[in-house]
């Protein structure tokens, strides 16, 4: 009988910020492993990002242990990955949509809507990128060409419902959904990154979402300044004091 690690295994259960953005984040970055030949059921998670794997084993107030993998490839990060053997656990996010293979099978799952950008959050912090492009202008100086978000996945089905999703919700006028090297995109314009910056940031806790992300558009708002409005300032304000806040 192999050792017994300590875990929540209620943790997917009930619906609460924590839990929508770690779902989100499993989304992009988990798998689930049914290995019947050990009788076992797992949930991974492997990340280059260190602290979201830690902590996402202290929210599950989990007792398993952190895994290093070096790549063989030079000038690859090295990634961090988090394995938990547990029945329950697996079952709880088969229930919510997660499956093996989830790259080809994977759909969106429902998620109440006062989660919603919670979970959207956590799968942007897996598998998004917001993309800041500059160049320079006249006398050397540097000038905003745009600013990019963009959502990655292996299932198309789940890029068409999270499209229809934030078009609703944020009134974004992107509707292609790209075919880029083995995966989809959907990728939206600086008008549109702007209102999605709201969308996601808003009364967010300060230990949900990826600060080096959202540095990114901390320098997009510091040169465009004209673009900050009550709501983005709202925001940016909260991050001076350690926070999102409403």
């Amino acid at each position: 009988m192999g050792i017994k690690y300590r875990i929540n295994e209620d943790f997917f259960n009930k619906w609460n910020s924590r839990m929508a953005y770690t779902l989100g984040f499993l989304y992009a970055d988990g798998s689930l492993e049914d290995a019947s030949y050990l009788r076992g059921k797992y949930v991974r998670l492997t990340s280059t990002d260190k602290d979201i794997v830690f902590k996402i084993k202290k929210w599950l107030n989990s007792e398993h242990n952190v895994v290093i993998l070096k790549d063989s490839l030079p000038n690859r990060k090295q990634r961090y990955f988090l394995r938990i053997g547990s029945h329950k656990l697996y079952d709880s996010l088969t229930e919510l949509g997660l499956y093996p293979n989830k790259s080809l099978t994977m759909r969106f799952p429902k998620i109440p809507k006062r989660y919603l950008n919670d979970f959207i959050r956590g799968y942007f912090d897996g598998d998004g990128c917001v993309y800041l492009e500059l160049s320079n202008g006249k006398k050397q100086k540097i000038i905003i060409k745009k600013l990019s978000i963009i959502f990655t996945s292996g299932s198309k089905k789940f890029l068409q419902t999270l499209k229809f999703i934030l078009k609703k919700e944020v009134e974004v006028s992107q509707n292609n959904i790209y075919n880029s090297q083995r995966a989809f995109q959907l990728r939206y314009c600086t008008s549109d990154s702007i209102k999605l910056f709201k969308f996601l940031y808003k009364n967010t806790p300060k230990d949900l979402y990826f600060k080096r992300k959202f540095k990114i558009f901390l320098k997009y708002f510091k040169m465009r300044s004209s673009v900050i409005d009550k709501e983005i300032g709202n925001i940016l304000n909260g991050w001076n004091k350690g926070h999102v806040v409403k």
